[in-house]
């Protein structure tokens, strides 16, 4: 069974089919054109008509040279009248061809012609001298090896120098065309121009077939669906290809399940967050009302300090749950934003002149600097205020120790962009860093649905925010 499956796969294998195709283009020559010609001959000897009987007396034409130069060496010495007789007998012996003898003084002597006056046409017996010269024995020559009719020359003594003449015989050529070698037909070379333009086809559409199979699985891999998880494909043939794509979807059902299962969970803790802030708000504002009923009670010095100490903690934790409560929604994507075409500048002015009191309060030294043109974005003013308020308050909590705010605009390659900074210990620092990563998040989650972005640079001298709006977003551009 499994070598059965073996042998199966071994001929879906690409690899396999490949070396197919190359084995073939390599034989195609040495073997395929060979066999294509001896299949041609077995063919044309199946087909063609065989010549008439009679005509096998001149099938061996070697066999008549050598038999044609014995009698002509047999000849030497004889008399005129011994050589009629013989080409006679010879004659008779070979009927359809024609035969006659030149003497030592160049006369022609005795000719001896078919009956058939279509072979004597042939063969031109008219055209023979009575008295041959020099000029007409060469002519003659060449015209026989012309084979235009076959002609088989002798000397009489089988030697030129004998001076004894010579001897013809003239075989038609009707007779010597029935056994020639057939020149290969149109149709032939058809057939192998056909066998090569199917080689050719074959290997075309081998590679056009991978080419359009693997375009097939990037379109795939390329558009995805609503989940953002490529759709799965029907599988192909069980070669390379087809295990890939069987891969490529085994991969898709994997993300699918994975992604509903990260749906599900973040359902969950959204829910969880959501009743946790609602749970938790209620009992935090009991206990805070009872911390404000207290604090006007006689109380010591160390007593209210530490009333005053709840209170911030409680404040803080409060804020939490609100900043909790805010990535939930945002998160979700069930807060909608109202974006608008507002001066940024003088949002930041507002925002800080807002929290000022507190700067002063705690010590800081605050250096503002927002002059120059408005800056016009694409916002939502009240959320934008949030990224502020949250920007702000992190300096607040986390940078205490830096005593310093610094709300700047400067100007980068794409256009202007607003920076806040502190001088505290820097957002790796233990300390002052913990706690300050929800509130990022948030702010990432605003710019990012109002279309803008942040760099933050943060060192232990220092943490500075730079907020900016892409190239292909700039109002500011003309």
């Amino acid at each position: 069974m499994s070598g059965r499956r073996s042998l199966r796969g071994s001929q879906q294998s690409l690899l396999s089919r490949y070396l197919l195709i190359i084995v073939a283009a390599l034989l195609f020559i040495p073997v395929g054109i060979p066999l294509s010609f001896a299949g041609y001959n077995l063919f044309n000897s199946a087909t063609a008509e065989k010549p008439p009987e009679e005509y096998k007396l001149y099938s061996n034409i070697t066999a008549l040279e050598e038999q044609w130069h014995q009698e002509a060496l047999g000849l030497s010495g004889q008399t005129p009248d011994a050589i009629d007789r013989r080409l006679e007998e010879l004659s008779g012996s070979y009927p359809l061809a024609a035969m006659f003898w030149v003497d030592g003084d160049g006369h022609t002597r005795q000719i001896h012609a078919p009956e058939d006056p279509q072979l004597q046409g042939q063969l031109g017996m008219d055209r023979i001298p009575s008295q041959w010269s020099a000029p007409e024995a060469i002519a003659f020559m060449k015209d026989a090896s012309r084979q235009d009719p076959l002609a088989i020359v002798a000397f009489i003594g089988d030697r030129a120098d004998a001076g004894e003449g010579f001897l013809v015989m003239q075989i038609p050529e009707k007779i010597t065309e029935a056994y020639r070698f057939q020149s290969l037909g149109s149709w032939y070379i058809l057939v192998l121009l056909i066998f090569f333009a199917l080689f050719v086809a074959v290997s075309w559409l081998f590679f056009t077939g991978i080419r359009r199979r693997l375009l097939r699985l990037q379109t795939a891999m390329s558009f995805t669906g609503g989940a953002g998880i490529p759709e799965p494909i029907a599988p192909g043939k069980a070669d390379e290809i087809g295990r890939l794509e069987e891969a490529f979807n085994n991969m898709v059902a994997e993300l699918t399940v994975s992604r509903r299962r990260e749906a599900e969970e973040e359902g969950l803790r959204k829910r969880l967050v959501a009743d946790l802030s609602h749970d938790l708000r209620t009992p935090l504002t009991v206990i805070r009302s009872h911390l404000h009923v207290l604090g006007k009670e006689g109380l010591s010095r160390r007593g209210q300090e530490s009333i005053l100490l709840m209170d911030e903690r409680i404040e803080s934790l409060s804020g939490l749950i609100d900043n909790l409560l805010s990535y939930n929604l945002l998160s979700s994507g069930r807060v909608t934003l109202n974006p608008e075409r507002k001066d940024v500048l003088r949002i930041l002015r507002e925002s800080a002149a807002a929290w000022y009191p507190l700067w002063e309060k705690e010590g800081f030294e605050v250096d503002i600097s927002l002059e120059g043109e408005p800056l016009y974005w694409i916002i939502d003013e009240s959320w934008f205020r949030r990224i502020l308020d949250n920007l702000f308050q992190n300096i607040v909590r986390h940078a205490r120790s830096g005593k310093y705010v610094g709300v700047q605009t400067v100007t980068r390659e794409d256009g202007r962009a607003v920076v806040i900074s502190d001088r505290g210990q820097g957002m790796d620092s233990a300390p002052e860093a913990a706690g300050a990563g929800l509130g990022l998040s948030i702010v990432d989650l605003l710019l990012n649905r109002m279309e803008l972005a942040r760099e933050t640079v943060s060192s232990p001298q220092g943490t500075s925010i730079e907020i900016f709006q892409p190239r292909t977003q700039n109002l500011n551009k003309i």
